[in-house]
């Protein structure tokens, strides 16, 4: 049946319908006093949903962009950081400080375990010279469903008093508590296509005063990533470059949205999703790529045994129009990865789940019993 997608991917994520009617809109001028109204409320907005009352900067950009931006605009070649790397997206920081030259140093975990925080302790109390300059921590690791301890690295980062923390909260921002002035953070980077449940094409980057005092003295390379531009137009309602107006009026609505609900609420909600789908996922005999102590409330990974991977996600878009994400990497054909992320219900994890115990069937699994998987989500939601 067309138009009966269901996407249950760490990102895009669902779009509800009040932001695809405000997409429809005709777009406005992105310099009339119409779009400083709608800019001047989102800021305001995105202020609430960071809890922070620092910057919150709106960049025409993947969270691939915002998190170039996040570290090119704080340092300088030759600096020294931490990444901490346990999946895909530590590494893709990596990488991006070695394209600009930064004096890179991880602290690494296998993928489908949390980054020990001891390991960034022991090597910010061993920086005696203090030349660290900043710790680079994916909170949310979408690659492998693994949430790492941000407030306790934070903390050890900010003992060492030099260090700023630049953190991927592309897939916690908006489904995890991030208290950013209560705990501190320098620089936190996120996209639209998450949490905040509009299409791509949309960075943020909250930026704390310590950060925006290293951006006085960096010397790395920018120019349409410069936060500095950002931040001057920011304070008039209005952006140093053309933005995707239409993104804005979605987002717009997104907020109220998410407003309405209200944080407790919003991450309550991923919180017992997670546990739904997870508990669902063992009901159904199939193991789990990662354990319940460190699992992101954005995505839960599958690592089935006695059926393909690829072949689960083939079957469940075929048959069923639902969209799984695969695996990573050297991840791939070995893990399937269920979105929960954003505006998502409890009706989309049960029918996702249905789906999956027919997909299991259709595919000679075996070891569960028909219907557990459905029960098993459902005892989560009943409690």
């Amino acid at each position: 049946m067309d138009d009966k997608l269901m996407l249950m991917i760490p990102g895009p994520t669902p779009v509800p319908e009040q932001a695809l009617l405000a997409l429809s809109k005709h777009p406005i001028g992105h310099r009339s006093g119409d779009f400083s109204k709608i800019m001047a409320e989102v800021t305001q907005n995105l202020k609430w949903l960071h809890q922070t009352q620092n910057d919150v900067l709106c960049l025409t950009v993947s969270g691939t962009g915002a998190m170039e931006a996040g570290i090119i605009n704080f340092l300088s070649p030759g600096d020294r950081v931490l990444v901490g790397t346990n999946g895909k997206f530590g590494e893709r920081w990596a990488e991006v400080c070695t394209a600009y030259n930064l004096n890179v140093e991880t602290v690494t975990t296998e993928w489908g375990k949390a980054l020990d925080p001891e390991k960034i302790r022991e090597k910010l109390e061993a920086d005696k010279n203090k030349e660290i300059k900043a710790v680079i921590v994916t909170h949310s690791e979408t690659s492998t469903g693994v949430i790492n301890d941000l407030e306790t690295i934070n903390r050890y980062v900010k003992e060492h008093g030099e260090a700023l923390i630049i953190v991927d909260a592309v897939t916690s921002l908006g489904a995890v508590n991030v208290p950013i002035d209560t705990w501190g953070l320098d620089v936190v980077c996120s996209g639209s296509q998450k949490g905040y449940m509009i299409p791509p094409g949309l960075g943020f980057v909250a930026v704390s005063a310590k950060a925006w005092e290293a951006y006085k003295t960096a010397k790395l390379p920018r120019y349409y990533l410069d936060l500095g531009k950002y931040r001057k137009d920011a304070a008039k309602n209005t952006t140093p470059f053309t933005p995707p107006v239409n993104l804005f009026f979605a987002l717009q609505a997104t907020l109220q949205m998410m407003q309405k609900e209200g944080l407790e609420n919003i991450f309550a909600r991923h919180q017992r999703l997670m546990n739904a789908t997870r508990e669902a996922v063992k009901a159904l005999n199939l193991p789990l790529y990662g354990p319940d102590e460190s699992a992101s409330p954005a995505i839960t990974a599958v690592a089935p045994v006695g059926v393909d991977a690829e072949q689960v996600r083939a079957t469940m878009k075929k048959q069923f129009d639902i969209v799984l994400a695969g695996g990573q990497d050297h991840l791939k054909g070995k893990v399937f990865r269920i979105g929960h992320l954003g505006f998502v219900s409890e009706r989309d994890i049960l029918t996702a789940i249905g789906a999956l115990e027919a997909t299991l069937v259709e595919l000679g699994g075996n070891g569960f019993t028909s219907g557990a998987g459905v029960a098993a989500a459902a005892k989560v939601f009943a409690e």
